[in-house]
């Protein structure tokens, strides 16, 4: 099973990360990770925001007209932005080790 870990050391070395890295995550971040996944994500996401990490863009559906699209949109950025404040509320509640220290990233 791939990790999330994987998949993000994966793009920081090469600078891209592609849809279908992109859907994994999705997956990942719905079914199961670890502490070291989540710090992973994370930085993953400073990445992409800071320009380090270009992410591919997904393909457009024609099929939609503007307003159903625009609505679809909105739907999809409500729905990460849930499953990224999901993934910060559990790692809020997470007992605070302090030898667990992120593996990427320093």
């Amino acid at each position: 099973m791939v990790l999330i870990q994987e998949i993000v050391q994966q793009a920081l070395s090469i600078g891209y990360l592609s849809v279908a890295d992109q859907n994994r995550i999705q997956v990942l971040l719905q079914t199961s990770y670890d502490s070291e996944d989540l710090d992973a994500f994370i930085i993953l996401q400073r990445a992409v925001v800071a320009g380090d990490v270009k992410q591919e863009s997904r393909p457009r559906k024609s099929s939609l007209s503007h307003s159903k699209e625009a609505a679809y949109n909105i739907k999809l950025a409500y729905q990460i932005a849930a499953e990224i404040a999901f993934a910060a509320a559990i790692a809020l509640t997470m007992p605070k080790n302090t030898q667990d220290r992120p593996s990427l990233g320093t």
